[in-house]
């Protein structure tokens, strides 16, 4: 027997033991947690791909499925579009944020923060929903082209074809490269600007040669989600009746001509690659590059005031910016009350009733929506947690591919993951003879999945922050490490924790695309679902449009109280540090 192994104390002997205890317990909680991501995120994804590449009815390994698809006039038509929407979108998204970030933290005049607020509200509406607001607004028959009919005898194709899609979701999403860019352009270090200032730079020159240069980091990052975001998107091309698109395509086939058909799961694995080589080739175009300050904490631009003429030019281009991003948001609130709104720049009336219907017959959906939402945000922030302190704090072998595969989870379309969800547990049956797949607890899983990479990336963070000091002293003092996550580690993780929740349970609310595969009924629909069912006809939309009112306030709602419970968790640790 070892010598140094038999002179142990016996309180030297407990240590070990809780020691062991504890790895062992880690090794079961990594299990767990790999066996979940497997089951559903890997699993599907994973059949997915062999119904891509296998002969229908042999099984046998094959790429006929993907000549096939080279070979559809449809499909091809299909990738360009989609390749094309998504860069033009990536286009318009940053004409609109690129004066906004600039313009609020290069020059000081008042509403710089109300703007950068007013800019990111776009995010918190489905895009489905605002490609409805939008036709009321600009299309054939919209207010602004009744108006341009009426005063100058011409009409503007705004919404015509891939013209409206890549207007609704350069909208929606302009917020990624504003954040992105704003706070790219705050950590530029200003003596670079003032040393190009004094070898004679100035105006456009200086921003196009140093300034952005030095910010393109965030430019590429909030680019890349853009583009990656807009390819994979569903519901908006279908609602404004553009299916030559690659991700409509996809559930078209699925869902029109079977579970069975290849091409469908063809196009799923060609969304796949788009979507992982977009965020490769984003953060191949940074590698090698130098983009750090010398100054500690950059300094940000050095701002000045405006003159007179570029006051007015300042708040002008904000003005016509914020109203047209805000467009979805006013015209969905005039439809909600509207009686008739057809072929008028305004609503002929105005009623309650939609918003009677929405919180009498179709309830249902509400009801479900916080029933799914909250199961989803549960599940993720405890998977965060449990994810973030094995990486953080063990020395466990292959725990950063538990973070790797969780955070994979973003570079899976929404649609291809109902696809997997569908074909993967479609033909497990339970006890009563139902298909796994069709009950509503895979319509939380799948949000779940989707929504992970988010809370994960906030309790992570969390724990970041957190000596591990503070639970070597509880150790010490005799605490066990399930006491000591309890009492010292999730209370100082509350910020994130929260932050976590509330972003899944927010996102998870108005996701679309993973969820209309898996629904089978209204009666286990969410509030996303609805919405679309009632987009589809004009009846309908007076309703959905009350319901599309409701989801903006949900997560409106949702995203200030997750800044008011940081704020106040930010606050008593100060006070008690």
């Amino acid at each position: 027997m070892d010598r140094a192994a038999t002179s142990q104390s016996p309180a030297q002997f407990v240590a070990h033991k809780k020691a062991a205890r504890a790895t062992l317990g880690q090794m079961a909680l990594a299990i767990g947690i790999a066996f979940f991501l497997l089951a559903f995120l890997l699993f599907p994804v994973a059949t997915v791909l062999y119904v891509a590449f296998t002969e229908k009815g042999s099984g046998n390994f094959t790429l006929i499925n993907f000549i096939d698809f080279a070979n559809t006039d449809l499909f091809v038509r299909s990738f360009w579009n989609s390749f094309y929407v998504s860069a033009m979108s990536v286009v318009l998204a940053s004409v609109f944020a690129l004066p906004l970030a600039y313009i609020t933290t290069r020059f000081t005049f008042r509403g710089a923060g109300l703007i950068q607020t007013l800019g990111f509200l776009p995010l918190i509406m489905p895009p489905f929903v605002g490609a409805v607001a939008m036709l009321l607004l600009f299309g054939r028959n919209g207010s602004i082209n009744l108006l341009l009919d009426e005063w100058f005898d011409f009409k503007i194709p705004f919404m015509e074809g891939l013209n409206g899609v890549i207007l609704v979701q350069s909208i929606h999403y302009f917020p990624f490269i504003l954040v992105n860019l704003s706070a790219s352009l705050r950590n530029i270090d200003r003596a670079m600007e003032e040393a190009a200032q004094n070898l004679g730079s100035s105006g456009f020159r200086l921003f196009r040669r140093i300034v952005f240069p030095l910010a393109m980091p965030g430019y590429l990052a909030g680019a890349s989600l853009v583009f990656v975001k807009v390819f994979d998107d569903l519901a908006t091309p279908l609602l404004l009746n553009v299916k030559d698109m690659l991700a409509p395509q996809a559930y078209l086939r699925v869902t029109s001509i079977g579970i069975a058909d290849p091409m469908g799961y063809v196009i799923s694995v060609v969304l796949i690659v788009m979507s992982v080589l977009a965020m490769w080739l984003s953060a191949r175009a940074m590698k090698g590059r130098d983009y750090a300050t010398v100054q500690r904490g950059g300094g940000g631009l050095m701002k000045r005031s405006m003159n007179r003429f570029e006051t007015i030019l300042a708040y002008s281009v904000v003005t016509l910016i914020l109203l047209l991003v805000l467009a979805p948001h006013i015209g969905l609130l005039l439809l909600s009350f509207a009686t008739v709104w057809s072929f008028s720049p305004l609503p002929d009336g105005y009623t309650f009733a939609h918003y009677s219907r929405v919180f009498g017959d179709s309830f249902v959906y509400i009801k479900n929506t916080f029933l799914y939402a909250s199961l989803a945000g549960i599940i993720d922030v405890v998977l965060g947690v449990a994810i973030s302190y094995l990486v953080l704090r063990t020395k466990l072998i292959g725990r950063e591919w538990l973070d790797f595969m969780a955070s994979a989870a973003l570079a899976i379309p929404g649609v291809v993951l109902g696809i997997g969800f569908l074909r993967a547990f479609y033909g497990v049956t339970l006890w009563n003879g139902q298909p796994l797949a069709t009950v509503w607890i895979m319509i939380v899983l799948a949000l779940a999945i989707r929504r992970l990479p988010y809370a994960l990336r906030a309790c992570y963070a969390a724990l970041q922050q957190i000596s591990q000091s503070l639970e070597e002293a509880a150790e010490n003092l005799g605490a066990g490490k399930a006491r000591t996550v309890r009492r010292i580690v999730l209370p100082l993780m509350t910020g994130g924790i929260v932050a976590g929740f509330v972003t899944s349970f927010s996102t998870a609310a108005v996701e679309l695309s993973a969820t209309l595969m898996l629904v089978q009924s209204n009666s286990d629909a969410p509030l996303a679902y609805g919405l679309y069912v009632f987009m589809q006809t004009p009846a309908g939309r007076g309703p959905g449009a009350a319901l599309g009112v409701i989801a903006v306030l949900l997560v409106a709602v949702c995203s200030w109280a997750s800044h008011v419970l940081i704020e106040r968790t930010q606050k008593a640790k100060g006070a008690t540090s």
